[in-house]
């Protein structure tokens, strides 16, 4: 008998934030808790959480629908054209930021929101992390599941995990030119990483098992500015994660966020580099210079198509309790780590490396600049320099 695959999704938006880019007002999170307790009662969801990180609402859900469904897609929608009326009925900062489209047309994909979704037969035991960032774009993640899924050095089932041992494919996302290659490691392991540097145009969207698990991993790449013409708002990805038995473990999931100050593009404006801060969504409002980027990670064990934490089994209606895996002291020298790396790159003010190259800022007055000096630049007259060519003396 052939098991019923059960897809995990989750949807996020920034739809308005209480004090700049802070943080969603609660009752924007109950009306969204509200509709999606109701999706589950029609049937349509069979179970989901809502959460945030910083200023975006994060909705994770789960059923067995498949992915780009529109029941999943709308009921999100429905969640933040509610809690954009909300934010706009508070004169709420930046209220509909993330909502591009005047009418739902099927699937969120171009509206506005951020997806990630995996489909997969549930096994004995599925133990899953969700990351979910603010203040960045998706490419960030693309150097930390580097490390989680090229390097022994950080996973050590890669060498001892016959499974894991196998590889991975990894399928990787041109954001320009909206275009795709899948690449299997470890033979590929060097071209992955030589296209995945350039993290202005490369982002790996999904990493699956070789050895038959089916999908280990799966990013957001949507990127707003694209899809709308102009500067909205940051990407703010989501990435979902299976782990264990074949897989990598929690523990090597978490250890790049322990070991290494990981640089990310997006805070202030969109347009400066600062440090990825591990910690928990309560803990994810920017206190400084707009940032630094947050990141959280809250895991659930996926039993029969629902989540289960910390709550009593068979909770209904979304009141569960996650780990917290960034929320405690382990990660107090990671945080420390990313303040004062964010810190040395705010001491070069309006300049490179402190900003982003011209090319990747979400906006920049640089071209009105231009523009205006148009007519006052002048060629430079340079002389040639001549070449002298020295005679070889005789050493005789």
């Amino acid at each position: 008998m052939v098991k019923e695959k059960v897809t995990v999704s989750v949807i996020k938006a920034d739809v308005g934030s209480v004090v700049g880019h802070s943080r969603p007002h609660p009752s924007m999170m109950q009306a969204a808790k509200k509709i999606l307790t109701e999706k589950q009662k029609q049937g349509v969801l069979e179970d989901f959480y809502v959460t945030r990180v910083g200023d975006d609402i994060n909705l994770f859900m789960t059923h067995y629908k498949g992915e780009n469904n529109k029941e999943i897609h709308g009921a999100a929608w429905d969640c933040f054209q509610e809690a954009t009326k909300i934010a706009k009925s508070m004169k709420l900062y930046a209220a509909g930021q993330d909502i591009l489209t005047d009418a739902f047309s099927g699937n969120v994909k171009g509206a506005g929101p951020g997806s990630a979704e995996m489909t997969f037969e549930e096994r004995g035991s599925e133990p899953m992390l969700f990351f979910m960032a603010d203040k960045t774009e998706p490419s960030a993640y693309s150097p930390i599941l580097s490390r989680i899924y090229l390097d022994p050095f950080t996973t050590t089932g890669l060498v001892v995990d016959a499974r894991a041992k196998k590889g991975f494919d990894v399928e990787i996302h041109d954001v320009l030119d909206h275009k795709k290659v899948v690449m299997s490691s470890p033979e590929e392991t060097l071209n992955i990483l030589a296209l995945l540097g350039d993290t202005s145009r490369y982002a790996i969207k999904r990493v699956s098992s070789r050895a038959g698990i089916g999908p280990a991993c799966v990013v957001s790449t949507d990127k707003l500015n694209m899809t709308a013409g102009k500067y909205v708002g940051k990407d703010d990805p989501v990435c979902i994660c299976r782990s264990q038995s074949g897989l990598p473990s929690v523990g090597e999931y978490t250890q790049p966020f322990l070991m290494t100050s990981w640089i990310a593009g997006g805070w202030m404006r969109g347009s400066h580099y600062g440090t990825f801060y591990p910690c928990s969504p309560e803990d994810s409002d920017p206190t400084y210079f707009d940032g630094p980027p947050r990141i959280c990670c809250l895991g659930f064990q996926l039993n029969n198509g629902k989540l289960q934490g910390l709550e009593p089994l068979n909770t209904k209606g979304g009141d569960h309790i996650p780990v917290d895996f960034f929320g405690n002291p382990t990660f107090d020298s990671a945080r420390a780590n990313a303040i004062k790396t964010s810190k040395f790159l705010r001491t070069q003010g309006p300049f490179t490396p402190s900003i982003l190259p011209a090319e990747e800022m979400e906006y920049t007055s640089r071209p009105e600049v231009i523009k205006e000096l148009k007519s006052r630049f002048e060629s430079v007259d340079e002389k040639p320099v001549k070449s002298v060519t020295k005679k070889k003396k005789d050493v005789e």
